[in-house]
């Protein structure tokens, strides 16, 4: 393996961090409750809706991230790819600027720009953890995997900070989550914080993924093609032999099949935790901005630490418990409703003129989902690190898009469920505890797989 300066690894690293803000802000915490519960109008239908959007994003991703994966992996570099879904994604993010409040002439762009930045995010992650085997040997690849989430979840917090805290305004009293004037001279009555979220994003990422192009080695397969037209057809060809002979890659398959699994839950409990806990507690903005806060730190940390014990320990054990730990914080989440908390003992319901978090149920709702934070950053951090260990370094990219292709070709599954149930039973609780399954299904196959090249 070539030596790899720090300034290649911090390149690599800070895509993390460029990337996070869009997932934090725009998908979590921020513009998807907005989105439900003020764009839309009706948090259930919102909530559907949302969950219809992100799942069509998903089927394409599940399309596309295989195929280019093997385009880009017979044509031997990967970021002329990251930067075309980079402009892809920008431009998605500033299209959210566009959902007004009461503007239903506008849902079909907003819709088409939330999936063509959830496309274009997913295929850039595709690239850029292909390139991890070529920087780091082996017995790296957990500290610089976790390394990286532990960033880009810092990058997160930081944007979270910035965006609730001195931009987005709370539409009653004008003030932002720190009591503060926002610093930018917007109009709270028709939420031009919220909707600046997306151009807010895409800002962010633009500048700082520029290290990633300006220091980050393009280390590919060494493959050589002519022209872009025989890299398609030598990937295409390269993908269809793969799939043909997959038998040959039992281990890897049955691991991106619970991966598949465990992934679709994971991702349903960030889409919709956010929008279970603002309608259950009618939290504003300021206080939706306060708790992605505590879970980004929380997610970090856990990122953070778990790097180091997946090299010690492997990361299919990280994963296990991580698993483990997630079921046990989400029936904790699920305990809680307005009135009651572990699901028997009653309480006062929140009431505004207490305070922030003040109530009984909030607090413990906080703590619950903590522990989600807590356990999420290991489990996506060594996922990535287990699929770099098992996978052979010349086909990286085209398994990296088979693993954004298990993460993405079920993952309108869990949204879907989720939406479905919830419209059948009109109980957001009840939909949410639909994704148990996806986790219980993802931890079984887990434990049949090996951690082996």
């Amino acid at each position: 393996m070539q030596f790899v300066p720090p300034r290649a690894l911090a390149g690599w690293v800070m895509f993390d961090w460029a990337a996070q803000p869009f997932y934090t802000l725009v998908l979590t915490f921020l513009f998807a409750p907005y989105f439900a519960s003020t764009f839309i109008g009706d948090a259930a239908w919102g909530q559907e809706l949302w969950g219809y959007t992100t799942a069509a994003a998903g089927v394409f991703v599940a399309l596309l991230s295989p195929v280019l994966g093997a385009i880009a992996d017979a044509s031997g570099k990967r970021k002329p790819w990251i930067a075309i879904s980079s402009l892809a994604l920008i431009a998605g993010l500033c299209s959210l600027w566009l959902a007004a409040p009461g503007q239903s002439s506008q849902l079909l762009p907003v819709i088409a720009g939330i999936i063509v930045a959830s496309v274009a995010a997913e295929i850039a992650t595709v690239f850029t953890n292909a390139m991890m085997p070529g920087l780091v040997p082996p017995d790296r690849l957990g500290r610089l995997s976790g390394t990286g989430w532990a960033v880009g979840y810092a990058g997160g917090l930081v944007s979270l900070v910035l965006a609730a805290g001195l931009i987005v305004a709370d539409g009653e009293t004008g003030k932002t989550m720190m009591g503060l004037e926002p610093v930018l001279p917007l109009n709270s009555l028709d939420h031009e914080g919220e909707r600046l979220i997306g151009p807010l994003s895409a800002l962010w990422y633009a500048i700082f993924v520029l290290p990633l192009f300006l220091f980050t080695p393009d280390i590919g397969s060494g493959k050589s093609v002519n022209g872009p037209g025989s890299a398609v057809r030598r990937g295409l060809r390269q993908l269809r032999d793969t799939l043909l002979h997959v038998r040959h890659y039992g281990n890897i398959v049955r691991f991106l099949t619970a991966r598949m699994l465990y992934a679709d839950g994971l991702g349903a409990i960030f889409v919709f935790g956010g929008l279970y806990a603002a309608s259950l507690f009618n939290w504003t903005a300021a206080e939706l901005g306060l708790f992605g806060i505590v879970i980004t730190v929380t997610a970090a940390i856990g990122a953070f630490i778990g790097g180091p014990l997946d090299d010690r320990f492997g990361a299919r054990t990280v994963i296990i418990w991580g698993l483990v730990g997630l079921m046990a914080a989400c029936a904790g989440v699920l305990s809680v409703d307005a009135t009651s908390i572990f699901y028997v003992v009653g309480v006062a319901p929140a009431s505004a003129a207490d305070g922030v978090f003040s109530s009984v149920g909030e607090k413990v709702y906080m703590a619950f989902a903590a522990g989600i934070g807590l356990v999420s950053g290991p489990i996506q951090a060594s996922s990535r690190s287990l699929l770099a260990r098992i996978t052979p370094p010349d086909m990286a990219t085209e398994f990296f898009g088979l693993f954004a292709f298990s993460g993405k070709v079920t993952a309108f599954a869990a949204p879907l469920t989720v939406s479905l149930v919830t419209a059948m039973t009109g109980d957001q609780r009840l939909g949410i505890a639909s994704i148990a399954i996806y986790l219980m299904l993802g931890l079984g196959l887990l434990l049949s797989v090996k951690e082996e090249r």
